[in-house]
């Protein structure tokens, strides 16, 4: 059984994260998803408002069954009767058939635009810069992509069906109320406006508490999603605690939201649920005087006290709906606040055509910084198309942010970044990163085969190319030796393969790509000295031809680069060959000789 915490630990949000409008505009938006379904979305809506309207017909024929049966006591003639209870069973039929159509048919629609809209969502979540997603959490992007596109699903469907039959409802009850007793009618439409008031009251704060709901189910879904994908490191620490706690007090949160909006919903249902059966009570009351005057048969009674409850229920039914607008508001934010996204990196409006390139990169005076961090200051090097240029500094040097800058996952803050004589930012961004290869420190594999995470890059290349570029990457021999060869599933982040395999599949990629400009970000700084030089030799047969940049953290694997630049604190501080470097006597010798008199002392410990 769950027990509250004597103590909750505050929800900390950023005061600088805008908030998101809960504009009745979006729904137009979601509707527009709902356009190429609106042929069954109108079949849907013909068989609502004909099934809605069939049930008007129940309550009168069933009055005249009542008075057929009580009002001819001790006649022979049934005929009255039989007649009545067919054309019952007719209605019946007909309603239950077309509101099987209207089941189905909205169902399809449903699920048809929340299809559309997470495709729609997740697609544009691929256009936006690195820079969006390092301000947001995956969890919560996976949420909006999920749980609030499920939310919006029944408004784009039953819902706005359900509005317009409830409305069909809603009025030939009203008009067939004071077509059978005015008297009556006037009690009954005296309760509305107190019921609507306070479903307009209540749902303002019900929609509040949904929002409140979804960001807190948002934010326990990112913490799941960090503990998750670092499960290793989580449990090299034995951090199992921390992680069970930080995600179950983010359960927690949401648990609490939601307790608090279900309270408001049990609020709603028992307000309605008391005006609605104390005002029958009521009618009841002064309908029994009636019927005891003479003034009404007892059938007409039980027909005008049908139609109240179908007055009654289609008021408690417009609330449910008005309620899943209100819902559907806050999570509609959320996703139009994605799709509003617009990313950094803008396309330019004529984009010059880079078909193959030759690898020529210049960065002219170009200053690069984050947010306030400035990370590069003034840098400026040529670099001729297929020329190796090995990058080196101290930690937060400047390196990685450098060679990122050339395929455009930032934009450089001051200064030119060119290829080919062009700046990048001429060029289509899809034209402009096919030329480019990247092969990280930390490969990133897809969850299926080995053959589709080398053919990722160019989906259209054949088998024969496919093993070829294994061959290459020396990782034909490792991939023949699997059970299921090419086909081997290599599992989440490609979780089934060594360090090196992965590097080597990675490489593979990257040699099946044929990028012009290739980028090694410290290829092999995790692997062991086996895998290291298996790695190194596929390394050398990729940058064959190509213009490459290299970070590495050993130096002895960059000596044979045509050219060293040296950064420190974001600028290029010493430029020039190994041998160049090393007789100035500058940081590089500094940071050649430290390193050196490092591996010396490991191989003494190893002897």
């Amino acid at each position: 059984m769950y027990s509250r915490p004597s103590r909750l630990p505050p929800v900390v949000r950023d005061p600088n994260a805008p908030r998101v409008k809960r504009d009745p505009r979006q729904l137009r938006r979601l509707l527009a998803y709902a356009r190429p379904y609106r042929g069954l979305f109108v079949l849907g809506l013909l068989a609502t408002l004909v099934a809605s309207g069939l049930n008007l017909f129940f309550p009168l024929l069933f009055g005249r069954l009542i008075d057929a049966s009580f009002l001819r006591v001790g006649s022979t003639d049934t005929g009255p009767l039989d007649r009545t209870v067919l054309m019952l069973l007719g209605i019946f039929a007909l309603s239950a058939l077309f509101g099987a159509a209207q089941s189905y048919l909205l169902s399809r629609v449903g699920a048809g635009v929340v299809a559309d809209l997470r495709r729609s969502l997740f697609g544009h979540l691929l256009t936006l810069s690195p820079r969006f997603f390092a301000d947001h959490k995956t969890g919560d992007l996976t949420s909006r992509l999920t749980a609030d596109v499920g939310t919006v699903q029944t408004v784009t469907s039953t819902a706005l069906a359900q509005l317009a039959a409830q409305t069909v409802s809603f009025v030939g009850a009203v008009i067939l109320l004071v077509t059978t007793s005015p008297r009556l009618s006037l009690l009954t439409l005296a309760v509305i406006p107190l019921v609507i008031g306070t479903a307009f009251t209540i749902g303002r704060r019900i929609r509040r508490v949904s929002r409140e709901v979804q960001d807190r189910v948002a934010d326990a879904n990112a913490s799941a999603e960090e503990a998750i994908s670092g499960v290793r490191v989580v449990q090299s620490f034995t951090a199992e605690e921390v992680e069970r706690g930080r995600y179950g007090r983010g359960v927690v949160a949401s648990f609490l939201a939601a307790l608090k909006r279900a309270r408001l919903q049990a609020l709603m249902n028992g307000t309605m649920s008391f005006l609605t059966f104390g005002s029958l009570a009521a009618l009841l009351w002064y309908g029994g005087r009636q019927v005891m005057a003479g003034n009404l048969t007892p059938g007409n009674l039980v027909t005008f006290l049908i139609y109240a409850l179908q007055v009654g229920g289609t008021v408690a039914a417009l609330t449910g709906i008005f309620n899943q607008f209100q819902e559907a508001l806050g999570a509609s934010g959320r996703i139009f606040e994605l799709l509003d996204e617009r990313s950094d990196l803008p396309e330019p409006a004529r984009p010059a055509p880079l078909t193959r390139a030759e690898g020529r990169v210049t960065f002219d005076h170009v200053s690069f910084q984050y947010g306030d961090v400035p990370t590069l200051r003034d840098v400026s090097f040529d670099v001729p198309a297929g020329q190796v240029v090995a990058l080196v500094g101290p930690s937060g040097a400047g390196k990685t942010t450098l060679v990122n800058l050339i395929p455009r996952f930032w934009d450089v803050t001051s200064g030119s970044l060119r290829v080919d004589g062009r700046d990048v930012r001429e060029y289509a961004l899809a034209e402009l990163r096919a030329q480019v290869g990247l092969v990280p420190q930390e490969t990133l594999l897809f969850s299926g085969s080995v053959e589709e995470n080398i053919r990722y890059g160019r989906p259209d290349a054949t088998f024969e190319e496919v093993e070829a570029a294994a061959r290459a990457a020396n990782a034909h021999t490792f991939i023949s030796a699997f059970p299921q060869g090419y086909t081997t599933v290599v599992g989440e982040r490609g979780v089934k393969l060594s360090g090196g395999q992965r590097q080597r599949v990675a490489i593979a990629r990257a040699l099946l790509k044929d990028p012009r400009i290739l980028i090694l970000d410290e290829a092999t700084s995790a692997l062991d000295n086996e895998s290291e030089s298996l790695v190194q030799a596929a390394l050398e047969t990729l940058m064959q031809g190509r213009t490459t940049f290299v970070i590495a953290h050993r130096l002895s694997t960059i000596r044979g680069a045509d050219r060293i630049l040296v950064l420190n604190a974001g600028e290029v501080v010493e430029d020039g060959t190994h041998a160049q470097l090393i007789a100035a006597g500058g940081l590089y010798r500094d940071l050649y000789e430290l390193q050196f008199r490092k591996e010396q002392e490991e191989r003494a410990e190893l002897v």
